[in-house]
């Protein structure tokens, strides 16, 4: 069992390097459809699973402190090749489907709490209430509608619980997406060229030793004095906090930068990838498989929400034409919130990094209210 934090990122670090190793020289067509960041996420929850990373200070302390100081350095690397007017360009559309997104999981409670509420416990309304705040908005929301409805403790537990599990399995499918992203978007003929063909425009600078220590020092400088920054401005109700300040300077930053010629400076990508690598083992590592049978009922009802969710998501693609890319970002951005939605972005489209930055803000405003919409509604059922 490891409960030291230098030896915990070591072994992420070991862990990411071989499987990029093996999927950048291997030949497997596996590789193809199984992102190399599905298997960190796939192989570090399984090593949790069996026990390798015990609960310690030096654990926590490690990758807390690693990812809250990596996050903002690879959003901000993910934006030098950011054209914020192909962004523009998708107009309306991107807000219409993350608002699809947001009323679906709303949606998928009240199915699921239709069909099992009478095998649920009292105050179990409250409980998945304020999960709905958590997955249309984040853990800040859930927090709030807790202390507005006051749900019975042991009940919120097992909504914890759920959130837990549901949020790590889907996070894995969200990844995973990116495997078969080309064949939904021929299926629902969606039109992806404006991102395809910003991604491979423009021309970048030669990498060598100057232009990497540039990209580290600078990232994690600006990294620091952000989250500093962020620190000192007021918090704003239970949403805007020192995370969300953190994260809206460097995105404003890595916005201006990229119409900047630093922008050009090589090997951006490449070393946000290796932070993403990380970050992804950090997040998987506090995952648990066998939490799975502490509380059957309510992970079914996590899994109906979840597949009424999915199933409009995927009509509403059909009908409108839409990408996955935007279907995955705009879920991660409900479910996940400002942590996951770049990173999820990142994996599909660098191009994408702001929009899940600004999905995972404006749940971060609606969550408190779904919550609560939610809990009114399945108070009546």
């Amino acid at each position: 069992m490891i409960t030291d934090g230098f030896l915990y990122l070591g072994v992420l670090l070991g862990l990411a390097a071989c499987i990029v190793f093996v999927s950048q020289r291997g030949r497997s067509r596996f590789f193809r459809y199984v992102p190399g960041f599905v298997l960190m996420y796939l192989g570090t929850a399984a090593l949790n699973t069996a026990g390798l990373f015990g609960e310690s200070d030096s654990v926590e302390s490690a990758g807390g402190s690693v990812q809250d100081a990596l996050l903002p350095a690879m959003i901000l690397l993910l934006l030098f090749k950011c054209n914020i007017r192909q962004i523009v360009k998708l107009g309306p559309k991107l807000l219409l489907t993350y608002a699809v997104t947001a009323l679906s999981i709303v949606a998928g409670f009240v199915v699921a709490f239709l069909f099992l509420h009478g095998a649920l416990d009292d105050g179990a309304s409250k409980a998945l209430g304020a999960l709905a705040a958590s997955w249309t908005g984040g853990s800040a929301n859930m927090v709030a509608v807790q202390g507005v409805v006051h749900a019975p403790e042991n009940v919120f537990g097992y909504a914890l619980i759920v959130d837990t599990v549901i949020y790590s399995l889907w996070l894995l499918v969200m990844f995973g997406s990116v495997g078969f992203s080309e064949r939904f978007n021929r299926w629902t003929k969606a039109k992806t060229a404006s991102f395809e063909q910003q991604e491979t425009a423009g021309e970048e600078d030669r990498m060598d030793l100057t232009s990497l220590m540039t990209l580290i020092g600078f990232s994690l400088f600006v990294s620091a004095a952000a989250t500093w920054v962020g620190e000192q401005l007021p918090e704003v109700g239970d949403v805007i906090n020192a995370t969300t300040w953190t994260i809206l300077i460097v995105s404003i930053l890595g916005l201006v930068i990229a119409v900047t010629p630093f922008a050009k400076t090589a090997g951006s990508s490449e070393l946000a990838m290796i932070m993403l690598y990380l970050i992804i083992g950090i997040i998987a590592s506090g995952s648990d498989f066998s939490s799975l049978t502490d509380a059957p009922l309510y992970l079914l009802v996590g899994v109906v929400v979840m597949v009424v969710h999915a199933g409009v998501m995927v009509v509403y693609a059909k009908l409108t034409r839409t990408e996955l890319f935007s279907l995955a970002v705009a879920s991660t951005a409900n479910i996940g919130g400002v942590a996951s939605a770049p990173v999820v972005a990142s994996a599909y489209n660098r191009q994408l990094v702001p929009v899940g930055v600004l999905f995972a803000l404006i749940g971060a405003f609606a969550g408190t209210f779904l919550g609560l919409t939610t809990v009114q509604i399945l108070s009546v059922i």
